[in-house]
């Protein structure tokens, strides 16, 4: 088990009791903090100037009521958040997540989180995350628009292309940012079409937007096969979720020869042993809303359904994994079992889908493992290249955007690897995405001065 440092300990500490109550918290913290031993040897004014305390605390947390009429003209009160973790870099950059499980402790984790992941791609953006407990699910158009609306009248004060810069995450689509910058403009008589990503094409959105999450771990995990001169031809492999970055996961991975065997959604997984017909996986869920399950009832032989609590999708053997679908997903246990099954190569899509222990497995294990801050930064890099286009105001090709985008992972791959060499750990992405980031941020923070 990695150990952090004598000289962070009392840091942790300060962080776990200022902070109580926040396991996802904890955990983002703990994992760079394990990082950073050989780091602070190498660099003592990082502790001398208290930086890695700075780090730690957000720059302004915000919370705030969010209240809504729904179909049946009741009031609905929901809870609204926006972390803004670290401007050094530039104005915090970070998506919106709208789902039941949504409080501080998760989005100040993926603040943490987005804060060293855009420092990966030498994009002038900083760290923020934001969201409701507000679940789409199951809510009309016009509840959704509402309820958008509602909650941006609050968050839009504190936004801005040179302040804040949101996205969309989990819940939060194209429907949504559309009806929050509808908002936003109605509220502020500008058209700032910096202050949102994520957009429609008719109104300033980046072509690629929705492949990137997807294209760009598919692109780490190529330049990690690369690195040991293995590729995909002829791998299985497995990817949870089955939403935009999983799909376009799926796409990416199919195109370059690798056969998926395996998707999910909250409801279970379907495994089908001839590879997943990703046109029938969009069908359901893109243009039915339906379940996953659905795909084994159509498709027939050669697939089955397994539902959520009888067993996890990492149970599937596979060359290739790439959790897709939400945080702390992956287990110590499905670790083993992976691992048991031959898994060559682990690379986070989601935020934080392992769990320490399967970190930990991964890294004990000969797999090759990418954390999501490297290998799911391709959104928020596209993302900052829709802002380069707003500013500019103009519109790339496709092609353009994705040939910019694989020139961003490709780089994060090897400034991980290369930083990871530097500090006497070859091939450890983790310690290499960990240092790389924290060192970018903490360089930029003591140009700033205390502030």
């Amino acid at each position: 088990m990695v150990r952090i440092d004598d000289k962070l300990q009392h840091i942790l500490t300060t962080v776990k009791e200022r902070n109580a109550g926040e396991p996802e918290f904890h955990q983002a913290v703990i994992e760079v903090m394990e990082s950073l031993g050989r780091v602070v040897a190498k660099h003592p004014e990082y502790l001398e100037e208290g930086l890695i305390e700075r780090i730690c605390e957000p720059e302004r947390q915000i919370i705030f009521r969010v209240p809504w009429i729904d179909d049946q003209n009741r009031v609905q009160i929901n809870r609204g958040f926006r972390v803004q973790f670290n401007s050094a870099l530039g104005p915090y950059k970070g998506g919106i997540r709208f789902h039941p499980s949504v409080n501080v402790g998760i989005i100040k984790f993926l603040g943490f989180e987005q804060t060293f992941k855009n420092a990966l791609t030498t994009m002038p953006i900083g760290g923020g995350k934001g969201g409701s407990d507000f679940d789409p699910k199951g809510r009309s158009d016009r509840e959704i628009m509402r309820f958008c609306q509602s909650f941006m009248t609050e968050l839009h004060r504190h936004l801005g292309e040179y302040t804040d810069v949101p996205a969309g995450d989990i819940g939060v689509g194209g429907r949504e940012i559309g009806y929050m910058f509808g908002q936003y403009k109605r509220l502020t008589n500008r058209y700032e079409a910096g202050v949102l990503t994520g957009k429609g094409l008719s109104y300033g959105g980046s072509r690629a937007r929705p492949e990137a999450t997807g294209y760009g771990a598919v692109f780490f995990v190529r330049s990690m096969l690369k690195a040991v001169g293995e590729d995909f031809e002829g791998r299985t492999a497995v990817v949870s979720g089955s939403g935009n970055v999983a799909t376009f996961a799926i796409e990416k991975l199919q195109e370059y020869g690798a056969k998926v065997v395996a998707c999910s959604d909250s409801g279970g997984y379907v495994v089908d042993e001839d590879g997943l017909d990703l046109e029938l996986v969009r069908e359901i869920k893109e243009k039915r809303r339906g379940r996953i399950s659905e795909y084994a009832r159509i498709k027939g032989t050669g697939t089955y359904f397994i539902e959520a609590g009888k067993g996890a999708i990492w149970d599937v053997p596979c060359e290739i994994a790439l959790p897709c679908a939400t945080q702390n997903e992956l287990t110590g246990r499905h670790a083993k079992t992976l691992i048991q099954n031959g898994v060559r190569v682990v690379a986070e899509g989601a935020n934080m889908p392992c769990t320490p222990d399967a970190v930990e497995a991964f890294r004990r294990g000969d797999v090759l493992y990418a954390p999501g801050k490297a290998a799911n930064a391709g959104g928020v890099a596209t993302s900052a290249l829709e802002m380069q286009q707003n500013a500019s105001r103009d519109s790339w090709t496709f092609e353009e955007t994705v040939e910019r985008l694989d020139g961003i992972m490709t780089d994060i791959h090897d400034v991980c690897a290369e930083t990871a060499e530097e500090y006497g750990a070859p091939g450890d992405y983790v310690l290499g995405a960990n240092i790389a980031g924290f060192v970018r941020v903490a360089e930029a923070m003591r140009a700033l001065g205390v502030i």
